[in-house]
């Protein structure tokens, strides 16, 4: 599986017990959805160049491109039981930023997240999944008597081995009082050199009670890689228009700059920089960059070959942090 030119190295993603590779494949991208350029033909290339790096955890979702991300990796891997699979269900409303108040049962009710999860089965063509997440989630939820019945099920049924969280953009500490009830196994959050906020108090809860910490987003939505610059252009319907909206493309452009020259590296070291600070924190399991092509796999999957690091280069990182309104 596994080229010898680079070294993937495996953690244990918390209490699960499984052992995933320190860089793991985001989905979001091939499924298309928001993304504009994917390609099927090299999404499965790019699936089948991460699996030979080592690469074994796969993170998708039923909502990225109404399961086409899931029916790839069916299509790459069949039954192929040397991967961890994580996948998620998609609110019912389709808010992605919910807010305090919003209800339970218009957003997660048990018909629709177990109707979810037989369809992203049916899509990967497995009788169970490894991880399934909530796609997104606020704490107001995590007494709802029919939440906590719907995961107990989900468990009991063999269908999901696992429970996670993929916590709201930018809000690690939405998510603690669900972690109390004991019957999540892993979180997912945003987390790299602008936005440090999870090791504030996520990432300590994590490693007291042995969480699995799933990270997303380490290059900014692609500022840390070094590729936005202030002439950037995204194509039409592709999310990072209004993400990068505004003069965020000009700030985040000079903020990296910063970057460089405090370091005294190239731009183009600039992305194995960012996967390797995400992997520095001891409370990491894996980190999910997406990779849509082979290129983009062999340079993500070095990241882990190169190692966690020095204990200067944080301390120089860590005054990068950016507190930023998102909305």
């Amino acid at each position: 599986m596994q080229d010898q030119s680079s070294l993937m190295r495996y953690r244990t993603l918390g209490r699960t017990g499984l052992k995933v590779s320190e860089v793991g494949y985001g989905a979001w991208g091939i499924g298309k959805a928001l993304w504009v350029g994917a390609e099927d033909e090299e999404s499965l290339r790019s699936l089948r160049a991460a699996h030979e790096a080592g690469v074994n955890f796969y993170d998708t979702a039923l909502v990225y491109g109404d399961g086409h991300s899931e029916g790839l990796i069916a299509q790459c891997f069949g039954e192929a039981s040397d991967i961890v699979i994580a996948s998620k269900v998609p609110p019912k409303d389709y808010v992605w930023a919910q807010k305090s108040g919003a209800q339970h049962a218009t957003v997660f009710p048990k018909k629709h997240v177990l109707e979810s999860l037989d369809q992203s089965l049916k899509n990967l063509g497995r009788k169970y999944v490894d991880i399934y997440q909530f796609h997104t989630w606020i704490d107001d939820w995590a007494s709802e008597d029919e939440w906590l019945d719907t995961v107990r099920e989900m468990k009991s049924s063999g269908k999901a081995r696992f429970i996670g969280i993929s916590v709201q953009n930018h809000q690690p500490t939405n998510v603690l009082q669900a972690l109390d009830t004991g019957l999540i196994d892993t979180v997912q959050v945003i987390y790299n050199i602008f936005d440090q906020s999870p090791e504030d108090a996520l990432f300590p809860y994590c490693q007291r009670n042995n969480i699995g910490v799933i990270v997303r987003v380490p290059f900014d939505e692609g500022s840390l890689s070094g590729q936005v610059t202030p002439k950037t252009k995204f194509p039409k319907g592709d999310f990072r228009n209004s993400y990068f909206g505004g003069g965020r493309k000009r700030e985040s452009w000079n903020r990296v700059q910063a970057i460089v020259k405090d370091l005294g590296i190239s731009m183009e070291e600039m992305p194995q920089i960012a996967l390797r600070f995400c992997l520095s924190h001891p409370a990491v399991s894996t980190v999910i960059p997406g990779m849509r092509n082979t290129r983009h796999v062999a340079a993500n999957t070095a990241a882990s070959d190169a190692g966690p690091l020095p204990e200067e280069t944080l301390h120089q990182l860590r005054k990068r942090r950016w507190i930023r309104n998102y909305w």
